[in-house]
């Protein structure tokens, strides 16, 4: 592939663009279904999505390869993404405001550095530590709106729903951290893998939908340009980009972006302290990318959504 740094921007602009509009969605869709029948019809969506793509690229034979090869392999990463991790988001979002959620979310970056010690063996650094200090305490001031020690300004059911949903999607990106497949193609694979327990959970204890065109144009939405088309516009911009970091960067912009939209869509009034504790946390991210020793890790974060 002859690399084009403009247009690997252009995708990556493109990409992040879309992600900040997400926590928007999640929000708008949750008014008609429960978190649990948004992650049902959401996946189906991005099913849809995934195979239309590789339909394109002659690539849906790969598919079936990969859930044959491996069968419970990708139950086990569908149970883990999408089924908890969005699950558990959905029911974050479900319970704070989109302000809060949002930026907390993207402490996933360190969540990853920590578990990848006990499970890829490799070492805590110190500016691993000071990050993820820096980066907790950004949550602490977007919680306590400031205060460092009130926590009456959010819902702690769903703040730990927020942050155990980081765990789910470190550990599955862990799980998939030697994955030589096709990207897209592992990815339809894992969610395609995620049906059986979806249908089972969603049909057994949420069985009962709303069905309005809202509704359903926020699961289209999220679908494709959450869980879809905006991962294969991010893997593209990387795989075009002649400096990956350059293209890496600018995820840093959707979380500032997402405040502008929820801010006008959601009508939420943004408080000073959410954009204090994203700078924190967006801090602490960079620090820990800049500063710990051991690269691969940050390097391989890239390639990842968010």
């Amino acid at each position: 592939m002859t690399k084009n740094q403009r247009l690997a921007t252009g995708l990556g602009l493109m990409a992040v663009t879309l992600w900040a509009t997400v926590a928007t969605a999640f929000k708008l869709s949750l008014a008609y279904f429960s978190p649990l029948q948004l992650v049902f019809f959401s996946c189906l969506s991005c099913i849809i999505c995934l195979s239309t793509i590789l339909l394109i690229q002659q690539k849906c034979l790969l598919v079936v390869q990969l859930l044959r090869r491996r069968p419970l392999y990708y139950l086990l990463l569908g149970s883990l993404n999408p089924f908890a991790y969005y699950l558990l988001l959905f029911a974050g979002y479900s319970l704070l405001p989109a302000q809060q959620a949002q930026p907390i979310n993207y402490t996933w970056a360190i969540t990853l550095t920590l578990l990848a010690v006990p499970f890829l063996k490799q070492r805590l650094y110190l500016a691993d530590a000071i990050a993820m200090i820096v980066c907790y305490l950004g949550v602490i001031v977007i919680c306590t709106q400031g205060s460092l020690i009130d926590f009456n300004n959010t819902n702690p059911l769903g703040l730990c729903y927020i942050l155990v949903s980081t765990l789910i999607w470190s550990l599955y990106w862990i799980i998939n951290t030697k994955q030589t497949a096709d990207p897209i193609a592992n990815l339809l694979a894992c969610f395609i893998g995620s049906l059986p327990l979806t249908i089972i959970t969603t049909f057994s204890f949420d069985p009962t939908f709303n069905l309005t065109w809202q509704g359903i144009a926020g699961t289209l939405y999220i679908g494709f340009f959450e869980m879809g088309i905006t991962y294969v516009l991010w893997l593209f911009a990387l795989r075009y980009a002649k400096q990956t970091a350059k293209i890496s960067n600018l995820i840093f912009l959707s979380p500032f972006m997402s405040l502008y939209f929820i801010a006008t869509i959601l009508n939420e009034p943004i408080h000073n302290s959410v954009y204090s504790g994203l700078a924190l946390i967006i801090s602490g991210i960079l620090i820990q990318q800049r500063f710990s020793k051991p690269q691969r890790l940050s390097q391989a974060k890239s390639s990842t959504t968010t």
